[in-house]
């Protein structure tokens, strides 16, 4: 199974991202970047809103690779008044140290109440001049996306969104925008079935699943790697995060434990159908 994803620019990028929000929101990322690097990722997903933009940069330098090998998105906050993308963009850079970043996200809607289309407008110009290689979106849902493609000269290249088997029913139809449209649906929050919201209806599919895949593969298999073979089949970018090595090195495994075979598949999303939960409340969470 491919270990990249291609985009609708014609750039690539890594099958999944460490992420740099929720636990770590607010707090120095360095180690946990730094470890996430060591053990393996390359794609490290930050936020301005996150507040650690400049410990993310840290962290890449300490880590001694080189840009080339390493793939970047940030997201810019609400924009302050009088200030554009750029300025976000040119902010976060210096905290980065960095010259370009490959993916740059519009990171909720909800801060550009009134300006969305004018705000993608921008971002085409942060593309253009060579600052994002790829732009995108992220807390889009059809209505908003609607709105972006009504201007839209660059169609955005990836969709990042809170996705997992307990609100795949509510989003299906954002997830069938994005393809219509070739745009990549990114997931945050994809293991939240087993960290957030366990002994749900979806616990028992990741069991017998699980068991089905140790068999055929003659080694251990966790239930987050069911997940996230799940997530990666369905053609999501995903994104998590881990402060344990171990962990880590688990993630980037899953591309190597066998696939699900189609009924399997379609298990896990009739079982999340049973339940209802999102872990990030409204779409305007301080996270987000």
């Amino acid at each position: 199974m491919a270990s990249f994803i291609r985009l609708n620019d014609g750039n690539q990028l890594p099958w999944i991202a460490f992420g740099t929000g929720s636990a770590l929101y607010g707090h120095d990322a360095t180690e946990s970047v730094r470890r996430a690097l060591d053990n393996g990722f390359t794609h490290i997903d930050t936020a301005q809103r996150y507040g650690n933009e400049e410990s993310v940069g840290r962290a890449i330098k300490l880590s001694g690779k080189s840009r080339e090998e390493l793939y970047v998105t940030t997201k810019p906050g609400k924009l302050e008044p009088g200030e554009t993308v750029r300025d976000a963009l040119l902010t976060s850079l210096t905290k980065l140290n960095l010259e370009y970043v490959d993916s740059y996200l519009v990171h909720n809607p909800s801060h550009h109440q009134g300006r969305l289309r004018q705000v993608w407008k921008e971002m085409e110009e942060v593309r253009k001049e060579g600052l994002a290689r790829s732009i995108g979106v992220s807390n889009f849902y059809v209505e908003h996306l609607e709105e972006v493609l009504a201007v839209a000269t660059i169609i955005p290249a990836v969709n990042q969104i809170e996705l997992h088997a307990y609100v795949w029913k509510s989003v299906k139809p954002t997830i069938a925008f994005d393809k219509e449209h070739d745009i990549v649906t990114s997931s945050y929050g994809g293991l939240s079935p087993i960290v957030r919201f366990p002994g749900g209806p979806v616990d028992a599919a990741i069991n017998q699943i699980r068991a089905r895949l140790e068999e055929t593969r003659g080694a251990p298999v966790s239930d987050g790697q069911v997940l996230i073979k799940w997530l990666k089949q369905n053609g999501v970018l995903v994104v998590t995060t881990s402060s344990k090595a171990e962990r880590i090195r688990e993630y980037l495994d899953t591309i190597n434990v066998p696939d699900l075979t189609e009924e399997e598949m379609k298990l896990i999303e009739a079982k999340g159908a049973e339940l209802h939960r999102k872990a990030f409340v409204s779409r305007s969470c301080v996270y987000l």
